[in-house]
């Protein structure tokens, strides 16, 4: 059985024992083509993993990209949410302070497109509280909404910032857009449109009126914009409404930095230097203050263009600033200290110049103050919070402001806001009626946004306001000068003090040059 085991095959040798040649070569081919056949199993083992690797880079790339797309996607969304909670045609209710049950239903008659019903309750609305202006904007919304295209604007203030001075501003643009529909609306080419009107709530905020000025710009159908209330965020819109193509009409907005924000740019009050101005020349020459202390908000760019143009027009009328470190927005803020600061420095006077919402700040100067120094205010002290809780401690304060009600007693803008609200306007009401009353003039002859700024900027365009005639600037600054008013003992503002023109500091353009 034995014979039958195959035997190990040995190579052939040589004489002295080694391999031959000829076994050598083909030992050495064999080796080289399985190195070759090794080398090409590698390349595509090589390619065939790189290929898994990009295909799972571009698999994670798409991933990421998902992902970010859906972050982006998120963000816009959250964006869009918050606008929508911070505007409305009708169907949210922004201003919960005045809620009731008729107003709750016109709300949601409105939102379920029931447009006649919600007219009915938000009628009813106003009968129980009629200087609501939300409701009233809401009701010729209702009306106006029947329309297949009606007139759409937009209007930004601070509902959840400060709600007396958005319900001021509110009350000028609801009564402009109820006495224009109650004409048969904007008449273009013979044929009239009604008005309608979107509210939204930028809470002097700037990065929330950036949002809602870039809401604005995107909707096709809004034609201008009545806003924003504080400089701050009308400056950080501006360049949103410039580059949008849209019409922006400020009528509170003083800082300087608006009068080169762009041809889209409008306003309504007095700018800083004018309404600084008149303070200024009243402190120096009516009542011969000639050092006077500032406090100011150095977070506000009105506050700061206030007290640049005051101090300006002060040393022009040879007076000059007593060094006062009194700064409402400082951490070190301390009121107590502040008036016999100013007196030691040598200060006549004292300039209060808060934004909105620092008024319980200047008001805490006021009382510290305890009646040593003439008392001055900016245009923003130009509230009912103001007189409430300043009461005797800022009795005989003189401000600045754009408009008072004397000043036009017995104009249709008086008569029509003691109709609609009960009360007089203030110069909130004034100037935003003035704005709102601009946009749609000048949509009576402009079909699109661009002829509309182009007719504000027509140097030809005039309409009568609640001021006066609104013309503009090239600025778009309006050619409007300053009132005067005096914090004194009265009944109208319900607090025990009104605020009063002075009329013998009304000055003219001839006296201003």
């Amino acid at each position: 059985m034995a014979d039958f085991i195959p035997k190990k095959q040995i190579p052939p040798l040589d004489s002295e024992g080694f391999m031959t040649k000829e076994h050598n070569y083909l030992r050495s081919r064999k080796i080289f083509i399985f190195g070759i056949l090794t080398a090409i199993l590698f390349c595509i083992w090589s390619i065939n993993q790189r290929k898994a690797n990009i295909d799972r880079s571009d698999a994670q790339k798409e991933s990421i990209l998902a992902n970010w797309q859906f972050i982006g996607r998120n963000k816009e969304f959250n964006r869009n949410l918050k606008i929508r909670q911070r505007s409305s045609f009708g169907e949210k209710m922004l201003i919960g302070a005045d809620n009731n049950p008729d107003k709750q239903l016109a709300i949601k008659n409105f939102a379920a497109g029931n447009f006649p019903e919600a007219q009915i309750k938000f009628s009813n609305s106003l009968e129980n509280k009629p200087n609501d202006p939300e409701t009233l904007i809401y009701l010729n919304n209702s009306v106006a909404a029947r329309e297949s295209k009606p007139i759409t604007i937009g209007v930004s203030v601070p509902i959840g910032g400060s709600l007396d001075v958005a319900k001021e501003i509110l009350r000028g643009v609801a009564q402009a857009q109820n006495e224009i529909n109650k004409k048969g609306g904007v008449e273009q080419d013979g044929i009239r449109t009604l008005v309608r009107v979107q509210i939204a709530n930028d809470d002097n905020d700037p990065e929330t009126a950036q949002l809602i000025a870039n809401s604005f710009v995107d909707n096709s159908e809004i034609m201008g914009v009545v806003g924003h209330n504080s400089s701050s965020s009308s400056i950080a819109a501006a360049p949103i409404y410039q580059q949008g193509g849209l019409v922006m009409i400020s009528p509170t907005s003083v800082a300087r930095e608006l009068s080169r924000a762009g041809s889209y740019v409008f306003r309504t009050t007095p700018s800083t230097r004018i309404l600084a101005e008149t303070l200024a020349q009243y402190a120096a020459k009516d009542i011969r203050r000639q050092k006077i202390g500032i406090c100011l908000d150095s977070s506000s760019p009105a506050s700061i263009s206030f007290k640049d143009e005051f101090s300006l027009s002060l040393y022009e009328s040879g007076g000059e600033i007593a060094t006062v470190d009194c700064d409402f927005a400082s951490e070190n803020f301390n009121p107590d200290e502040i008036p016999s600061k100013a007196i030691a420095n040598g200060a006549e006077a004292l300039l209060l110049i808060p934004s909105v919402n620092k008024i319980n700040q200047a008001m805490e100067v006021a009382r510290a103050n305890q009646n040593r120094l003439v008392l001055l205010g900016n245009h923003s002290m130009y509230t009912y919070e103001t007189l409430d809780i300043g009461q005797s401690n800022i009795k005989g304060a003189v401000l600045p402001t754009a408009w008072h009600p004397t000043v036009t007693a017995n104009s249709e803008f008086n008569q029509n806001a003691l109709k609609l609200w009960g009360m007089e306007g203030n110069w909130r009401t004034a100037t935003a009626y003035d704005a709102t009353k601009a946009i749609l003039n000048g949509l009576s002859s402009a079909s699109t946004r661009q002829q509309l700024q182009q007719a504000l900027a027509n140097s030809g365009f005039s309409v009568p306001g609640a001021l006066g005639e609104i013309t503009f600037k090239p600025s778009g600054d309006r050619q409007i000068d300053a009132t005067l008013v005096k914090i004194q003992p009265g009944k109208s503002s319900g607090t025990g003090y009104d605020f009063t023109p002075l009329n013998s500091a009304l000055l003219s353009n001839e006296s201003r040059k």
